[in-house]
């Protein structure tokens, strides 16, 4: 895994997660079972927000929380597969494709899970699905980008972190939301707000690139 490919996140240093980290690099765990792990909290975070329109009365505000739970589990393996095969010493010849594709899978099933979930308005999948996209695409970019000798680029304002951030926001929101309606508009909210983020980043990193690859071939 090349060091220079991650993410600044001051989560890295806390002393609870470097403690976790040594703890599962010290048991028979590789950095690419806990990368398939967050694929797994994706799924059920996924499952939550599909099931959000059918729960019952006496239990809907548990499937939101269910759900924020599931995407800060999914984080928190983005963030251990990296630490454990870095300074666990655990690293991999198939890291990268490990690194990378769990993470579009994941963002996949909970954006589209969270359409889902919305059905005050007709086209509550079609955002979810158009999330996907969006943000499938931002990761294409920054891939398409540093494979041509530009800087590995995560700018936002919708890069993972923060689509992640806003869907657990809106989720938790939607669990208070439970008690004066059951039609989620926290995450219909999220969702807008993710749409229309994805499309500044993408056109951030597109530009950054484009400026970059300019510049390096005149000098």
């Amino acid at each position: 895994m090349n060091t220079s490919n991650r993410r600044t996140l001051k989560f890295r240093e806390f002393a609870a997660i470097q403690q976790l980290a040594r703890w599962l690099s010290q048991r028979q765990i590789t950095p690419n079972q806990i990368s398939i792990a967050s694929m797994v909290f994706a799924l059920l975070g996924c499952i939550a927000f599909f099931l959000m329109p059918r729960a019952s009365a006496t239990t809907g505000w548990l499937l939101p929380i269910g759900a924020a739970v599931c995407i800060q589990c999914r984080l928190l393996c983005n963030l251990l597969d990296g630490l454990v095969a870095i300074e666990g010493g655990k690293q991999t010849p198939s890291g990268e494709l490990f690194n990378d594709v769990p993470d579009r899978v994941s963002d996949s099933l909970l954006l589209v899970g969270a359409g889902y979930a919305v059905t005050v308005v007709e086209w509550g999948s079609t955002l979810g699905w158009s999330a996907a996209l969006l943000a499938a695409l931002t990761a294409y970019i920054r891939t398409l980008a540093a494979s041509m000798g530009a800087p590995v680029n995560f700018q936002g304002p919708m890069a993972k972190q923060h689509r992640m951030a806003l869907l657990t926001a809106g989720s938790l929101a939607s669990a208070a939301e439970w008690y004066f309606t059951p039609n989620h508009y926290a995450i219909l909210v999220a969702l807008v707000i993710i749409n229309l983020g994805c499309c500044v980043t993408l056109y951030r990193r597109t530009l950054t690139a484009y400026r970059f690859m300019e510049h390096h071939d005149r000098a």
